[in-house]
């Protein structure tokens, strides 16, 4: 047996993704580099790891076992890497933090110092659409959540952050009817807001678009209109790109939080994150979104 860790890394993202495509967009790989590793590693086998039938993924009871196997030897590589860090005097261990998609225009800033503070911690950060997210938090694959509704039916913890506000953003203030509403895809909670918004007058037409860049670059060209967290279209809203429309019962305002499940132990890390942003918050939300609490709409 000749394997490296990466490949044991690559294989186990591909059985968690069942999935080469997005396996190597988790991993920054292109799909070519990322086949001829687990070509490479499926050479040290005479029993297939994966099967493709049709189109689709499986992995094989033979891979399962060996997938649990190159589980237990990363968790071991990483004891070795963190216990040396420790020797060191520094804060070790991983921290896992899933975000809803808009998330990424605020978890970052409530990052920044905790991890320069303490260099020994190894972050993993997913942004992904809300579906997704609670997933992982029911799968128990990270520590944290980043969203800006409550679930339904789950027993949580919160920590709140900052507000978010919603608003109708088109690339004009005048709206014109013959023009689609854009929607986010199923999952998201900014399509949750927007079916909760326009419930009546469902008949209009709409386009469905999978990511809030999309969709930004899809108003800035006037295809249509969508409700959008402001927090995402700074930028855009100064330099004229876009424009706010104003309308009854907008914006509508949530908060972004960090949720965890509330009988989770939570591991020191974790714990001193937590602790962290609840003594940095006000400072945090001070230096970083004064633009963002102070917004008048009427400018843009």
């Amino acid at each position: 047996m000749n394997y490296t860790l990466n490949q044991l890394q690559i294989f186990l993202e591909v059985v968690r993704q069942k999935s080469i495509t997005r396996a190597a967009e988790e991993m920054h790989m292109t799909q070519p580099a990322l086949s001829i590793q687990l070509k490479n590693f499926q050479n040290q086998f005479n029993i297939p790891l994966v099967e493709i039938i049709g189109k689709k993924l499986y992995v094989t009871d033979f891979g399962k076992s060996i997938a649990s196997i190159a589980q237990n030897i990363i968790n071991e590589a990483n004891t070795i890497k963190y216990k040396t860090k420790e020797y060191s005097g520094l804060m070790t261990g991983k921290l896992r933090i899933s975000s809803a998609s808009t998330g990424k225009y605020v978890i970052p800033y409530f990052l920044s110092k905790f991890l320069r503070e303490h260099p020994g911690i190894d972050l993993t950060l997913d942004v992904s659409n809300k579906m997704t997210v609670l997933k992982n938090l029911l799968d128990n694959q990270i520590d944290f959540a980043l969203v800006s509704k409550l679930p339904s039916k789950l027993a949580i913890e919160e920590e709140i952050l900052v507000e978010n506000k919603l608003y109708l953003i088109g690339n004009s203030k005048k709206i014109d009817n013959d023009k689609p509403l854009i929607y986010r895809e199923e999952g998201s909670a900014t399509r949750m807001a927007m079916n909760e918004y326009f419930k009546i007058g469902k008949e209009r037409k709409s386009m469905e678009l999978t990511s809030n860049e999309a969709v930004k670059q899809a108003l800035i060209a006037g295809l249509g209109y969508s409700i959008l967290p402001l927090i995402g279209i700074k930028n855009e809203l100064s330099n004229g790109e876009l424009h706010i429309i104003n309308l009854k019962k907008l914006p509508i305002i949530t908060n972004w939080r960090l949720i965890w499940l509330k009988k989770k132990k939570l591991s020191p890390v974790a714990e001193a994150y937590l602790n962290f942003v609840r003594q940095e918050k006000e400072a945090i939300i001070k230096n970083n979104f004064g633009w963002y609490l102070n917004f008048d709409e009427n400018k843009y």
